[in-house]
C-alpha cells in the first residue's frame, strides 16, 4: 500500500510538473496542438479578413498610430459575401456575424473606435465617411451603425514589400554613382526622369484649370484624379480617375466672381512680368551649360583636370623660385655708387664758374 501510494504522488508530481513545462501529458484527453490550433484559428481567420481585397478598408491616426480600419457594416456584408472564410474557424464556423466580431474584439485583434469629429464641418452637409482620426470606443462590442473597427495586429509582410525593402540601398547607391554612367545611360535617365515630372506637372496642371473653370462657371466642384495628393491611399486608390461626389454646399455668385477676378489678376501679372526672349535665352544657355557639366564629366576626365592643375601649381611655384633667384643674384652683381660722379660734376661746376669769370674779363677789356 506504501509503495502504490508513493507511486501515485510521484505520478502526480510529473504530471503537474509536465503541465507547468509545457510538455504533453499522455493522460490527458485532448492534446495541446489541437487546443493552440483553436486558439489561433480567429488570428488565421483575421489575417484572411485583412488581407481580402473586397472589404473596403482605410487608414486613420488613433492615438498618434496609423492604423487600418474598416466600418462596421462592410464587414457584415463582406462575410455575407464570403460565407468560405468561416471555414477557418472549425468548430465555431456556424457562428453569426456579430459573434465573430465580438470575438475578435475579446481577442484584441479588433478594436472599437469612433471618430474624434463628431459635429458636421462648416459648409458640409454630413460628417466624413471615413474619418482622418479616430479615438478608442468605451464599449468594445460590435455594431453596424456608425461603428468603426481597428487592427491591432501587425499585418505580415508580402514577398513584393521585403524585395523592395532591400532594393531601396541598391537604388540610393545606383543615384549616387549617376556620374559614373556612361554617356547614353546619363541621356536616357535624364529624359526619362524629366518625362515623368513634365507629366506629373502637366497633370497637376490639367486638373486645376478644369477644376477652376467648373467652379467659377457652373459652381461645381470636380477633381480628376482626387486622391493623387492623397498621403494615405492604396495604389488602385491614387489612380482613380473618377472624382467623388460634392458633398458641400454650392459656393455663392459672389465667391466665384471673386475668384474669377483673382485668376484674371494672376494671368495678367504674370504676363507682365515674363522674361523678354534675352532672358530666356541666358537662362536656357545657363541651364544647357549645367547639364553638358553633368553628362560629360567622367572619372578619367576629372583626374587629367587634377593632374593638369596640380602640373601648373607645380610650375608656378617653380618659375617664382627662379625669378627670386635672379633678383637675388641681380643685387648682389650691382656695383656700389662711386665718388667719381661728384668729382665729375664738381668740375663741370668750376668750369662753368671760369667761363663766367672769363666773360667778365672780355667784357671790361673791350671797355
Amino acid at each position: 500500500m506504501k509503495k502504490s501510494g508513493a507511486a501515485e504522488k510521484k505520478r502526480v508530481r510529473r504530471s503537474s510538473g509536465a503541465v507547468q513545462n509545457g510538455t504533453r501529458d499522455p493522460n490527458s484527453d485532448t492534446p495541446p496542438r489541437k487546443q493552440a490550433a483553436k486558439k489561433d484559428v480567429f488570428q488565421l481567420f483575421a489575417e484572411k479578413v485583412r488581407d481580402h481585397k473586397d472589404l473596403v478598408s482605410r487608414w486613420a491616426v488613433l492615438q498618434e498610430t496609423r492604423v487600418e480600419y474598416f466600418r462596421g457594416k462592410d464587414f457584415v456584408s463582406f462575410l455575407k459575401n464570403h460565407p468560405e472564410l468561416k471555414e477557418i474557424l472549425e468548430s465555431d464556423k456556424n457562428l453569426e456575424t456579430e459573434d465573430i466580431a465580438d470575438a475578435l474584439l475579446r481577442k484584441s485583434l479588433l478594436v472599437r473606435c469612433d471618430r474624434v469629429v463628431k459635429t458636421v464641418r462648416p459648409g458640409k452637409k454630413k460628417l466624413s465617411t471615413w474619418p482622418a482620426h479616430l479615438e478608442i470606443f468605451p464599449d468594445q462590442v460590435f455594431s453596424e451603425s456608425d461603428a468603426f473597427f481597428a487592427w491591432t495586429f501587425v499585418k505580415r509582410r508580402p514577398l513584393w514589400q521585403t524585395l523592395l525593402s532591400f532594393f531601396w540601398p541598391v537604388l540610393t547607391l545606383a543615384i549616387c554613382l549617376f556620374p559614373v554612367y556612361p554617356h547614353r545611360c546619363k541621356l536616357l535617365i535624364l529624359y526619362s526622369c524629366a518625362g515623368i515630372l513634365l507629366l506629373i506637372l502637366s497633370l497637376l496642371t490639367l486638373r486645376a484649370t478644369i477644376f477652376g473653370a467648373l467652379y467659377i462657371i457652373l459652381g461645381k466642384r470636380v477633381w480628376l484624379f482626387p486622391n493623387i495628393l492623397a498621403e494615405e491611399a492604396t495604389l488602385g486608390e491614387l489612380f482613380r480617375f473618377c472624382p467623388k461626389k460634392d458633398e458641400e454646399e454650392r459656393p455663392k455668385w459672389t465667391a466665384r466672381l471673386f475668384y474669377a477676378m483673382v485668376a484674371v489678376l494672376v494671368i495678367l501679372l504674370l504676363r507682365h512680368h515674363a522674361p523678354d526672349e534675352a532672358a530666356r535665352a541666358r537662362y536656357q544657355k545657363r541651364v544647357y551649360n549645367i547639364i553638358d557639366d553633368v553628362l560629360e564629366w567622367s572619372p578619367s576626365l576629372a583626374l587629367s583636370g587634377i593632374m593638369e592643375k596640380q602640373q601648373n601649381v607645380f610650375n608656378a611655384t617653380e618659375s617664382n623660385d627662379n625669378s627670386t633667384d635672379g633678383n637675388q643674384a641681380g643685387s648682389e652683381n650691382t656695383v656700389p655708387p662711386d665718388t667719381g660722379a661728384e668729382t665729375i660734376s664738381g668740375q663741370h661746376e668750376d668750369d662753368i664758374i671760369g667761363n663766367i669769370e672769363d666773360d667778365d674779363l672780355h667784357q671790361h677789356d673791350n671797355i
